[in-house]
């Protein structure tokens, strides 16, 4: 049967490329794809505009806020002391008095961390740099955080608000991470965290505070945990220890026209959404020592616990350059990630485009996630589903042998990918799902691809590619255990003879 179909759809296939004709390449929605010039930082507009997306969002707006304002005075701050305890009692006070802007004004600023209150606006003027202390004593007491998708006590965030609304950090200044010190040295590193917090402690004991160089879960820059309405406009994020801006449990969240700098730093994630609703992501330029831009929602049994979503998401007009991925979803995904839409973004530099990552152990994944309009120049892979991970994280599990479904066994279905300009990759398309929770209902559509491959498909159903304009050393689509495959209307621009190699029972396999 195998044989039969490699040998009808090579011929099919190559007739597709002799009669089908080039997509014109000043078609209305190549036109319509940005370019880096275009998007990031640098374009931020002043006004925020309306979100057109496939499912209802609210109007975003700019946050507005009281008129009182404190300046933090460096006159305040005692000889050889932190300027945390200033900057700290001017955001009571304001908090205090109903709200409005705390103000730090030109300088260095070497402070531990911050905690905002409900309706301050924290920013950072022109030339302001805070820089984080490298001591864990600075961050103490511990506090209630996620790290990595599980509940805990530790030393939370740079700047940190929990349960609060109405709160901004904005401005052109500038955060600067943690330097050489403790907080680095007393990071867990050694294990995967769900083997080294004990889930079936209550999170009020889960605490890892430092004390005696204990182990610490390093601060992210800037986390809201369980706040409303969160603004983050402008302000640039450098030598994060871990990563840098992480609203979490939150609703109604706008972060634009950041400048994220952490490439070489382990887990230096851009901006990571964890189980968040209505999140606007704009104009913003990252470089990144993991990924620009991940989507999450908790890990495993704790993420099923919390079963709190990631929904709502836009990301759009952004600009990535290096990082592990430059949109990823996952891969802790427990609670899910549903209706995200990424669009006007180019990713310029980064390992791989759009990315996909879920583990057997962690639950979850995602559906309902839509991207159009994106321009590529990446290392790896333009689109990429990795959902079984490598045994050195999680074992056997690892493993490509089918296993019986549990709560714990992930998925990604619905996803819709059009409008794609890859002007350079390794492979277009690659997907390893797993044997029993396979990679279900892929919509691809007008796409120019340049990469040296096209596609590999493996353990995949419902997945269709129409109207792909593909150029480069291989046209070959390799499929592994895939069923009800769909490919129409493809363009290969290389003389080399198309073929699809069907393989592990796949069937079902559809040529126009």
């Amino acid at each position: 049967m195998d044989d039969r179909i490699n040998i009808l759809i090579a011929g099919l296939l190559l007739c597709c490329t002799a009669c089908v004709p080039h997509a014109d390449p000043e078609s209305a929605w190549m036109a319509a794809v940005p370019h880096k010039a275009n998007v990031g930082a640098a374009n931020l507009p002043d006004t925020i505009a309306p979100v057109n997306a496939p499912f209802a969002m609210p109007r975003f707006s700019t946050l507005k806020f009281p008129d009182y304002v404190v300046t933090v005075n460096p006159e305040n701050i005692p000889a050889g002391k932190l300027a945390t305890g200033t900057i700290q009692a001017a955001i009571e006070d304001v908090h205090a008095r109903g709200g409005g802007r705390v103000v730090i004004p030109q300088g260095l600023w070497k402070t531990g961390r911050i905690i905002l209150k409900s309706h301050v606006e924290l920013h950072l003027e022109e030339g302001s740099v805070l820089q984080f202390s490298a001591d864990v004593r600075d961050y103490h007491p511990a506090v209630f955080t996620r790290n990595e998708g599980i509940e805990l006590y530790s030393l939370g965030a740079c700047i940190y608000a929990h349960g609060q609304q109405h709160i901004a950090v904005t401005g052109t200044g500038k955060l600067v991470g943690p330097g050489p010190g403790t907080v680095r040295q007393q990071t867990m590193t050694h294990d995967v965290i769900e083997r080294v917090v004990p889930l079936d402690k209550p999170v009020d004991q889960r605490v890892y505070e430092g004390d005696g160089g204990g182990t610490i879960f390093p601060p992210a820059m800037i986390s809201p945990i369980g706040c409303r309405q969160v603004y983050i406009e402008g302000i640039t994020l450098e030598q994060s220890a871990f990563w840098n801006v992480v609203p979490i449990y939150c609703n109604d969240v706008v972060i634009r026209g950041i400048t994220v700098n952490s490439v070489g730093i382990p887990r230096g994630d851009g901006i990571d959404v964890e189980s968040s609703q209505n999140v606007l992501i704009e104009y913003c330029t990252l470089n990144a020592g993991d990924d620009c831009i991940a989507i999450k929602a908790g890990r495993g049994i704790d993420g099923q616990r919390v079963n709190r979503p990631s929904e709502n998401v836009v990301v759009r007009h952004c600009l990535m350059h290096q990082g592990h991925g430059g949109v990823t979803v996952g891969s802790e995904t427990a609670g899910m990630v549903r209706n995200l839409y990424v669009h006007d973004c180019v990713f310029e530099g980064a390992g791989i485009g759009i990315r996909f990552k879920t583990r057997r152990p962690r639950g979850g994944g995602g559906e309902s996630l839509y991207y159009e309009r994106i321009r590529m120049n990446v290392e790896q892979t333009a689109l990429r589903w990795d959902m079984l991970g490598s045994a050195l994280h999680v074992g056997e599990l690892a493993s490509d042998t089918p296993l019986p479904v549990t709560p714990l066994t992930p998925r990604f279905s619905d996803i819709t990918v059009r409008h794609v300009i890859v002007e350079s990759a390794a492979d277009f398309m690659k997907v390893d799902g797993i044997p029993e929770s396979p990679l279900t209902g892929v919509s691809i559509t007008a796409c120019r691809v340049a990469s040296d491959r096209f596609v590999r498909l493996k353990h995949a159903v419902d997945i269709q590619l129409s109207g792909i304009h593909f150029a480069g050393k291989d046209s070959t689509v390799n499929l592994y255990s895939c069923r009800n495959i769909g490919i129409e209307r493809v363009v290969t621009g290389s003389m080399m003879r198309p073929a699809v190699v069907s393989t592990g029972n796949s069937d079902g396999i559809r040529i126009k």
